[in-house]
């Protein structure tokens, strides 16, 4: 079986974007940017939700194709390795995308790897790809999806990166009425950086 795996960036106050889906307050540095291509190497499909995608899948292929267009990159070139693998890997592995907008086409250059789904069909084929034998099925952002999928008992591990900010409004983690027990893996903070990783599995039935 394959296990399904989140991972996201939250504020000390549970928020994963600030009001506006302002996601500048929070803390996505060099280590950040480490801990993602760490789970990407995992993975063996991204499951992402339409605006997760659609960011994504405009921004990364011409990072693949020349680094330096990464502010980050930009600013230190010292982490060009790491963005471009972590673009090559976005590429290259098979996306899976829940909604009922997307076509395949809105992908350009990852349209050949983009299977959209339904929405009414999201949970059945989450539920599939969980019994396949492919790596680990990723999911980044797409916080209204995973949150659909942690109340449906259909996600199996949950990183969080805690920044060290308060954002006081926003976008809240975990939408309301989203409930799961988790047992805790591992604490750490990340090297260089304020951020704390949080990494729990989800105990089913």
């Amino acid at each position: 079986m394959s296990t399904v795996v989140v991972s996201n960036i939250v504020s000390v106050d549970g928020y994963v974007a600030g009001p506006g889906g302002d996601i500048s307050g929070l803390t996505m540095d060099a280590s950040f940017d480490a801990h993602n291509l760490e789970r990407l190497r995992a993975a063996g499909t991204l499951l992402m939700g339409a605006t997760t995608y659609r960011g994504m899948s405009a921004y990364w292929p011409a990072v693949a194709a020349d680094p330096s267009v990464s502010p980050a990159v930009a600013q230190d070139p010292s982490v060009a390795p790491v963005h471009r693998e972590t673009a090559e890997r976005n590429g290259r592995l098979p996306e899976v995308v829940v909604s009922d907008t997307l076509t395949p086409a809105d992908g350009g250059p990852w349209a050949d790897t983009t299977t959209v789904v339904p929405r009414a069909e999201g949970r059945r084929a989450v539920a599939a790809l969980r019994e396949g034998d492919g790596g680990e099925v990723l999911v980044f952002g797409s916080r209204t999806l995973w949150g659909d999928l942690l109340a449906a008992g259909l996600v199996d591990e949950l990183y969080l990166l805690v920044s060290p900010v308060v954002l006081g409004a926003g976008l809240a983690a975990f939408p309301p009425g989203t409930a799961a027990r988790l047992a805790l893996r591992e604490a750490r903070p990340l090297p260089g950086s304020g951020n704390v990783l949080l990494h729990h599995t989800v105990e089913h039935g």
